[in-house]
């Protein structure tokens, strides 16, 4: 598990002053851990963004100014602003080294199935990341899956995935890729596409006529 290093001030809190600290490029956020009380702080947005659009994992070092100690810790949870899709506030959450922590962490798939290069059919990710329950030395940046062996109607499952130290939160025959048909792919993708407006105004004027 590699550390990602964030440097943050602390900031006040209330709706007014978070907004003054993203017009001057700050993202404001909480640390908080058991035990301590929540520290608020603001952080630069291209530092943050650096953290949260990534396909690892990562274990955070918070350095916060004015405190002598940096605090270990991960990103728990982030908000995006509905219309620009920037980020408007993140969490993150203090860890230990002899405490469990719940995390999400991306997969990879890795391989070229053989269902897919012999037998003509298409690889399908049904999971892009996997909540996981471990101690921070047993953190895995990604988790990789291998896909290579395979073949048309075939799928791999979290129980399949063995890694020492880390627990999984899915069930065990939950599907994480599988490799389907060709045909089964492009008559899912014509369902999709048939458009269902008719309906809709039909319910519409259903509604109507109740009001």
């Amino acid at each position: 598990m590699s550390e990602f290093v964030v440097s943050a001030v602390k900031r006040p809190t209330g709706k007014q002053q978070a907004k003054q600290l993203r017009r001057t490029g700050l993202v404001p956020g909480i640390f908080y851990t058991p035990g301590t009380e929540p520290i608020p702080i603001a952080v630069k947005s291209l530092a943050l963004s650096r953290l949260v659009y990534t396909s690892e994992s990562h274990v955070v070092r918070l350095e916060i100014e004015g405190h002598p100690t940096p605090y270990e810790c991960i990103l728990k949870d982030v908000s995006f602003d509905p219309v620009s899709d920037a980020i408007v506030h993140f969490d993150l959450y203090g860890i230990s080294a002899d405490r469990t922590i719940e995390f999400e962490v991306p997969v990879h798939l890795v391989g070229t199935p053989v269902g897919v290069h012999e037998q003509g059919g298409m690889l399908e990710q049904l999971l892009h990341k996997l909540t996981v329950v471990c101690k921070p030395a047993d953190l895995p940046e990604h988790i990789e899956v291998d896909v290579s062996a395979l073949r048309i109607g075939q799928s791999i499952h979290v129980g399949d995935i063995q890694m020492p130290g880390v627990t999984f939160r899915h069930p065990p025959e939950v599907a994480i890729a599988a490799v389907i048909a060709k045909r089964v792919a492009e008559e899912t993708a014509t369902e999709l596409s048939q458009p269902t407006e008719p309906e809709l105004v039909a319910q519409k004027g259903k509604k109507a006529e109740q009001e």
